[in-house]
C-alpha cells in the first residue's frame, strides 16, 4: 500500500510492521517462513531471482536482512548464525598479515579470535585502550593498516568510544572502521551515520530480545570487493542464519523499540539506586551523569543508554560470585538484551586470561518490574555479605 502523505515512517512504525509486509495474494500480514534448502530452476535452466541453494541465502533471511539495513541506513545487510562467524568473516576476508588495530578489552570471544589468528601469523594486530583515541591513533600506521575495531559501549566495562571520531582517525590512516554496538541497537545508534564502514549486532540480544534466537549481522555503507569477499567468507563457510532463527528475528524486531526503551528505563532506575550503594565499589553504565562517557554516549543514543552495566561489588571475588548466585528474580546466565533479567560474574565466564575485576557483575536489565529487580539485588548482596555494619 502507498504512502500517499509522502511522510517518512518512523523506525519504529517500520519495525512493528515488518516494512510493512501485506502477503498480496491472502491478505497476511505475518512473514512466512520459507524452509527449502534448494530452488529448481525455470524452463529456460536459468536461476529464479538468484536463488540457488540455501548457503547463499533465501526469502525469509532476506526479509530480516532488508528490516536491520533499513534500521542502520545501511546500503546493505548480512545475517549470519552467530555473532561470532559474523565477526570472523570479517576477519578471515582480511589479506595475510594485514595490521589490524583492536581493544584490549572487548568481547572475549572476538579478543580470542584476535589472539588466535595472531599467535599463527595470519594477522599483525595492535591493542589499544577502550574509549581512548590518542592511544587508538597512536597505534595506527598510515597505509598499512586494514581495519580498526571498535566496540561503543565496551563490553564489559561499558567505555563509551566517540565513534565519529574514530571515523576520522581510521579513514585518515586508510583503514576501514568496525563498529560493535551490540548494546545499543540501530533504533539507538546508527553507527554507519557516525563514519563507521561496517555496524555490527550479536542480532541474539537486542534485536531478536527474547533469547531463543542465535545470530549475528552486518551492515554497510557502501559495498564493493571486500563485501563480496566477506560474503564468500559465508558461503563457504555455510554460516548464514537458518531460516526458523530468521523469521524468529523479524518476530522479535516488531517489538524492538518498545522492548530496549523499557530495559532502558529499568537500567536507569537500577543505576541510580546502585550508585552509592554499601555494597557496591562501583557503576558502569553510561546513562549515569557520572560516567566519563556520559556526554558522548548521550548523543550516541539519543539518551537511550540501553540495558546493560557492571557493578564492582565490595569483597572478594567470592562476594561478587555469591551476589550472582543469591539473586532470586535475576537469571545467572550469559548473553544480554532479552526480555528477562540476566546477571554473571565476568570472570568466571571469560577466564582468568581476560583483564576484568574479579568483582566485576555484568547485569543485563530486562522488562520486568524495576522494583522487583531493584529489591533482588539489595538482598543478594545483603546476603553474600557485600554490605557490611
Amino acid at each position: 500500500m502507498p504512502n500517499r502523505s509522502n511522510r517518512a515512517l518512523s523506525p519504529a512504525t517500520k519495525l512493528a510492521q515488518a516494512l510493512r509486509y501485506l502477503e498480496a495474494e491472502t491478505g497476511a500480514i505475518v512473514p512466512p517462513i520459507q524452509p527449502t534448502a534448494t530452488y529448481a530452476r525455470d524452463g529456460e535452466y536459468n536461476e529464479r531471482k538468484s536463488y540457488i541453494y540455501r548457503r547463499d541465502s533465501n526469502q525469509t533471511t532476506e526479509h530480516a536482512e532488508a528490516i536491520i539495513a533499513d534500521l542502520e541506513g545501511a546500503k546493505d545487510a548480512l545475517l549470519f548464525a552467530s555473532g561470532m562467524s559474523a565477526c570472523t568473516a570479517v576477519i578471515e576476508h582480511l589479506p595475510a598479515h594485514a595490521h589490524v588495530v583492536v581493544p584490549e578489552v572487548m568481547y572475549h570471544g572476538v579478543l580470542d579470535q584476535f589472539t588466535t589468528f595472531a599467535a599463527k601469523d595470519r594477522l599483525e594486530v595492535s591493542y589499544y585502550a577502550p574509549a581512548d583515541l590518542d592511544d587508538m591513533a597512536s597505534k595506527l600506521r598510515k597505509g598499512e593498516t586494514a581495519l580498526v575495531w571498535t566496540e561503543s559501549p565496551n563490553n564489559p566495562n561499558w567505555d563509551v568510544t566517540d565513534i565519529a571520531a574514530a571515523a576520522e582517525i581510521a579513514h585518515a590512516a586508510g583503514a576501514k572502521l568496525f563498529t560493535d554496538c551490540t548494546g545499543t541497537p540501530p533504533c539507538a545508534t546508527r553507527a554507519l551515520d557516525f563514519g563507521a564502514d561496517i555496524s555490527f549486532h550479536s542480532a541474539t540480544k537486542y534485536l531478536n530480545g527474547h533469547s531463543d534466537v542465535t545470530a549475528g549481522v552486518l551492515s554497510v555503507r557502501d559495498t564493493g570487493a571486500y563485501w563480496d569477499q566477506i560474503a564468500h567468507v559465508r558461503k563457504m563457510q555455510g554460516t548464514v542464519l537458518n531460516t526458523f532463527d530468521a523469521y524468529l528475528l523479524v518476530r522479535g524486531m516488531r517489538t524492538l523499540v518498545l522492548r530496549y526503551e523499557r530495559a532502558t528505563e529499568n537500567a536507569l532506575a537500577v543505576a541510580h539506586h546502585l550508585e552509592g550503594h554499601p555494597g557496591v565499589e562501583a557503576v558502569m553504565y553510561p546513562g549515569l551523569p557520572s560516567h566519563p562517557g556520559h556526554e558522548i554516549a548521550k548523543r550516541q543514543t539519543g539518551g537511550a543508554y540501553g540495558g546493560m552495566l557492571s557493578i564492582i561489588v565490595k569483597g572478594s571475588e567470592q562476594t561478587a560470585i555469591d551476589v550472582a548466585r543469591f539473586c532470586e528474580v535475576f537469571y545467572p546466565a550469559t548473553s544480554l538484551g532479552g526480555v528477562e533479567s540476566l546477571i554473571e560474574h565476568r570472570k568466571t565466564v571469560s577466564g582468568d586470561g581476560f583483564p576484568v575485576h574479579p568483582c566485576l557483575l555484568r547485569l543485563s536489565i530486562g522488562i520486568e518490574d524495576a522494583g522487583d529487580l531493584i529489591a533482588d539485588l539489595d538482598q543478594a548482596l545483603e546476603r553474600a555479605g557485600a554490605v557490611v555494619g
